[in-house]
């Protein structure tokens, strides 16, 4: 069956028509867009000025428990793993605002979280230390 009616576009319309748009979306460089290289600038930056990471597990523990932290709580959790490396700590319990975060201290990543809720009755193993924020 032909179908001449040009309502109807073929197969190679539709792919010249969606795959050469997003070649060039690809290749655009506008100044809205991040380049990778910005991005991996900000990420080191990040982690030369020892900014606090979270793990994948911590990330999901906070979506799950619906806490979310703010620019002052980030810099607190920061201030407490500075604080834990002059101690010499190297897994640290951090409590702060009825949540508590177990930190990996050398390496400035918050393995897991935990709001009040979810911490009663719990018994934290593997730290060294414990800093209040």
């Amino acid at each position: 069956m032909n179908i001449t009616n040009d309502r109807f576009l073929s197969a190679i319309q539709i792919q010249d028509k969606f795959l050469s748009d997003k070649r060039t979306d690809i290749n655009r460089t506008d100044s809205e867009q991040t380049s990778f290289k910005d991005i991996l600038n900000k990420t080191s930056e990040q982690t030369a000025q020892g900014s606090v990471k979270f793990s994948k597990h911590a990330s999901d523990r906070l979506a799950t428990r619906d806490i979310v932290l703010d620019d002052t709580q980030i810099d607190r959790l920061n201030d407490g793993i500075a604080r834990a490396e002059m101690k010499g700590i190297k897994e640290s319990l951090m409590i702060m605002d009825k949540l508590a975060f177990i930190v990996n201290v050398p390496s400035n990543t918050v393995v897991t979280a935990l709001d009040s809720s979810n911490s009663k009755e719990q018994v934290f193993t593997n730290i060294d230390g414990a800093v209040i924020v």
